[in-house]
C-alpha cells in the first residue's frame, strides 16, 4: 500500500500516531511559516534592490542577485508545499529540504570561494573554503539524517500496517 491511500476507515495505529504528531504539529508549522517567509522576503527584497539600480549591474552581480532570489523562492516554494499538504509527510519534507540547503550551501560556498580566490588573499580564500565546507558538511548530515528518520518512519508506518493485517 502506498503512502498515498487513505486508510479507508481504519484507525492510525496509536504508534504511528505519536510518531507523527510532532510532524505536523503547530510549532513545526510555524517553523514552516517562518521559512517560507524568510525566504520570500530575501527574494523580493534582492529582486526589488536589483530592480531599482540606477545603472546596469555588472553580469556577475546580476548572476549572483538571481542566484539568491532563486534559492529565497525555492525556500518560499518548499514551505508552501508542506504546509498545504494534508497527509502525513513522512519525513519527506525534512528530506526535500535537506536537499534544498545542500545544494544551496554547495552553489554559494564555490561561489564564496571562487570570489575569494580572484580578489582576496590565499588565507581569505582558504577561510572562505574551509566555511563553505563546513556548511556543505552541515547541509549533508541533515540531509542524511533526514533520509534516516524517512526510512524509520516508513518502516514504523509499514511494520505497523502489518500487525493490524
Amino acid at each position: 500500500m502506498s503512502e498515498h491511500e487513505p486508510a479507508a476507515g481504519r484507525e492510525v495505529p496509536e504508534e504511528l500516531e505519536r510518531a507523527l504528531a510532532a510532524e505536523a504539529s503547530l510549532r513545526s508549522r510555524m517553523r514552516y511559516v517562518a521559512v517560507g517567509l524568510a525566504g520570500g522576503c530575501g527574494a523580493v527584497l534582492i529582486a526589488v534592490l536589483w530592480a531599482t539600480e540606477p545603472q546596469p549591474l555588472p553580469a556577475r552581480t546580476q548572476v549572483a542577485f538571481a542566484g539568491l532570489i532563486a534559492i529565497g523562492l525555492a525556500w518560499a516554494a518548499f514551505a508552501g508545499w508542506v504546509l498545504g499538504r494534508r497527509r502525513p509527510l513522512f519525513a519527506r519534507d525534512r528530506v526535500l529540504g535537506g536537499w534544498i540547503a545542500l545544494v544551496a550551501t554547495l552553489v554559494t560556498g564555490v561561489a564564496g570561494t571562487a570570489l575569494a580566490v580572484v580578489r582576496a588573499a590565499p588565507a581569505v580564500a582558504l577561510g572562505a573554503a574551509l566555511v563553505g565546507a563546513c556548511l556543505v558538511i552541515a547541509a549533508g548530515t541533515a540531509l542524511l539524517r533526514a533520509r534516516s528518520r524517512r526510512r524509520e518512519l516508513l518502516r514504523l508506518r509499514d511494520a505497523l500496517r502489518h500487525e493490524d493485517s
